[in-house]
């Protein structure tokens, strides 16, 4: 099982990414989407998610309300570690069973939005693979997205891990501060090397 980790900050780009993988026909097994999964209407974790922080973080429908719990965590350290300590144990859970189901494939992608703050992750993976981009298009690219202050932006990109930090343990990097053609382009030649590297990988062992 060859697991290829896809990472980065805030508006660089992972979702496209991760979906560009997919139309290639690679399992993605995507972090991000587990974690709306487990916080969606009236699933398990929203009892201990209300339990923990009150009913005005839950929706009228049931599901946790995204906006106000990210305004708390990306202020308040303690209330992020809390949340993280009921959310991470499940979705690490689910992402295991995900990739073991996706085991025979030549590689697969795991996208983890905050890789190197998630050490449980690192025993699983083989590659890292960060999509990156300037901190001026990261803004631009999550104000058109989701309309937030860039106040609250900047506030999230300081609580991920530093860009520094991502380059220097990456083991490959696209850049990614065009258009999405570029981005797909780069991908391309990528999930080629992964596809030599598995082979080559088979015929020496």
């Amino acid at each position: 099982m060859y697991v290829v980790a896809l990472t980065g900050g805030i508006g660089s780009g992972k979702s496209a990414a991760a979906k560009i993988f997919a139309e290639l026909g690679v399992p993605v097994t995507d972090l991000d989407v587990i974690s709306h999964e487990l916080t969606a209407a009236n699933q398990p974790l929203i009892n201990d998610i209300a339990a923990n922080f009150g009913k005005s973080y839950i929706t009228p429908e049931g599901a946790l309300n995204r906006a106000a719990m990210r305004q708390l965590v990306f202020k308040d350290a303690t209330a992020r570690a809390k949340l993280n300590a009921i959310l991470h144990p499940a979705i690490y859970d689910e992402a295991i069973k995900q990739l073991n189901h996706n085991a025979q494939a030549p590689y697969q992608i795991l996208a983890v939005p905050l890789l190197f703050d998630s050490p449980r992750y690192l025993p699983h993976i083989n590659s890292i693979l960060v999509i990156d981009c300037d901190e001026k298009t990261q803004i631009e690219r999550v104000k058109q997205r989701s309309q937030l202050p860039e106040s609250e932006i900047i506030n999230i990109i300081r609580a991920q891990t530093p860009r520094k930090k991502q380059l220097k343990l990456a083991n490959d990097v696209i850049e990614n501060n065009e258009n999405i053609e570029k981005l797909r382009e780069k991908i391309l030649l990528i999930h080629q090397k992964y596809i030599n590297t598995c082979i080559l990988s088979k015929t020496i062992s």
